[in-house]
């Protein structure tokens, strides 16, 4: 025997229904609206899309997408041509053949016609960008294939290759003193905590231009790096060789670095060395 409800008590049950939880926005409202989480048809994450004009015979879209952290948008190719303007946050772009790109706010990206590429937020911060796509007989977007988990790993992995060789470049410059080098990558705000104190800036580079600590040679047997938006930890395990004061000495340390991102340039704010007990 089948039971079926009276229609008052499923319209009820169905108005009594939570609502699907929305994600929570990775940015607060800008001057555009944000517009409506966009289904999962040509992206993986969370994107949220806003068409600010309606298409003509110059432009197909003119559209305020924003990305939630790990969001990433499938391959694909615009016939007109695209440009992005990256209004907030950290992202990459890549096409077909190439590197991948890391963009921030203030970034200008020009897609030219029928370029396969993919952009997407980092895994740790979403990112916003305006998209001005260009009209073209052929059509609007051309939707191909996702990308994949392996791909996009291998994008996050990039920036902290770089940081682990902006660090082991360090160690070098610190062994030949040069100063000029280390000033530019070291913050005038950063801080250096050392077993005989913690200073600043300008006196780590009078010490190590005049010769008060010689970081002889770095020698390194692990080293890790976390990013966290527009600032990177570094972890490095090392076998230290310094001159400190006239005298020879090796200790093993747990070296912590802390960098932070200026524009496109990512600079030292922290150094501070652990004694290992061995």
């Amino acid at each position: 025997m089948t039971h079926r409800l009276p229609l008052l008590a499923l319209v009820l049950a169905a108005w009594a229904a939570p609502a699907a939880a929305q994600p929570a926005p990775p940015f607060a409202d800008g001057p555009f609206p944000r517009g409506e989480v966009a289904p999962n048809v040509h992206h993986t994450g969370t994107v949220w899309l806003s068409a600010l004009v309606e298409p003509d015979s110059a432009f197909d879209a003119v559209t305020q997408a924003t990305f939630a952290p790990n969001a990433r948008l499938n391959w694909h190719t615009h016939p007109g041509g695209q440009v992005l303007l990256v209004t907030e946050g950290v992202g990459y772009v890549q096409e077909e053949g190439g590197p991948v790109q890391t963009v921030r706010a203030g970034d200008v990206v020009r897609t030219r016609q029928g370029v396969r590429h993919w952009h997407a937020a980092t895994p740790e911060r979403g990112v916003v960008y305006l998209a001005v796509t260009g009209r073209h007989p052929d059509g609007g977007t051309v939707w191909h294939g996702p990308v994949t988990d392996e791909a996009y790993a291998t994008a996050a992995d990039g920036e902290a290759d770089a940081l682990l060789a902006l660090s082991r470049q360090k160690w070098l410059w610190m062994a030949d003193r040069d100063v000029d080098a280390l000033a530019d990558l070291f913050h005038p705000e950063a801080v250096f905590v050392h077993m005989g104190g913690a200073w600043g800036t300008d006196r780590e580079l009078d010490i190590i231009g005049g010769g008060g600590i010689w970081y002889r040679h770095a020698e390194i047997e692990d080293a890790s790096v976390r990013l966290v938006g527009e600032t990177a930890v570094v972890l490095n395990t090392i076998r230290l060789d310094a001159v400190v004061g006239g005298n020879e000495v090796t200790n093993p340390f747990e070296v912590t670095e802390v960098y932070v991102r200026e524009g496109d340039a990512w600079r030292l704010a922290s150094l501070s060395f652990t004694r290992l007990s061995r």
